[in-house]
């Protein structure tokens, strides 16, 4: 029995839902995005409500259920509201500016680091060390995110680096003097 596979999904107002087949395709107000789901997975689009259904108990198709419902579910939110995480840079000297489609990363290098913004996403930098990413795509969402952040890992000595929004990093202890 999955939990999660059973919940029904409801369509808010303003969203459009097209079944072609195995494909999911949710339209908003921003937003298109389309999902190939698996064969062995039943979608019904009725009245507004969207159930994911299993035709059989087999291991694989129990890890599918869940999964497909998650995603649809990530297509309707994300259309309708969107995803956006939030990233800040400590360190001094490193910051961060957008010029026109394009973000410029200082971080201690001795070169600046372009990024590109890429399709579908959206990168504010309301201050130098402030980073917000937002998209209709979680997944997308998530992966740049982590992409700048990779740029520079939080330091777990001093603390410099990108980290999220409310991410703890535990400042280690340095090494201490010699014993005689």
């Amino acid at each position: 029995m999955s939990r999660i596979g059973n919940m029904p999904i409801t369509i808010p107002a303003g969203l459009e839902v097209k079944q072609d087949g195995q494909t999911i395709t949710v339209k908003g107000k921003d937003a298109t995005l389309s999902l190939n789901v698996h064969p062995s997975i039943i979608v019904e689009v009725k009245d507004n409500v969207i159930t994911v259904k299993r035709p059989n108990d087999e291991k694989q198709v129990k890890a599918l259920h869940g999964l497909t419902r998650s995603l649809i579910n990530n297509m309707i939110i994300g259309c309708s509201e969107g995803f956006k995480k939030e990233l800040e840079i400590q360190g001094v000297g490193y910051k961060a500016a957008k010029q026109g489609k394009k973000v410029v990363f200082n971080l201690g290098y001795s070169h600046p680091i372009e990024m590109e913004e890429p399709a579908g996403i959206t990168i504010d930098v309301p201050a130098q060390n402030q980073i917000i990413v937002k998209g209709a795509d979680k997944q997308l969402v998530g992966e740049t995110a982590a992409k700048i952040r990779s740029f520079r890992l939080p330091d777990a000595y001093k603390g410099k680096g990108i980290r999220y929004v409310g991410e703890y990093v535990r400042i280690k202890e340095g090494k201490t003097g010699a014993k005689k």
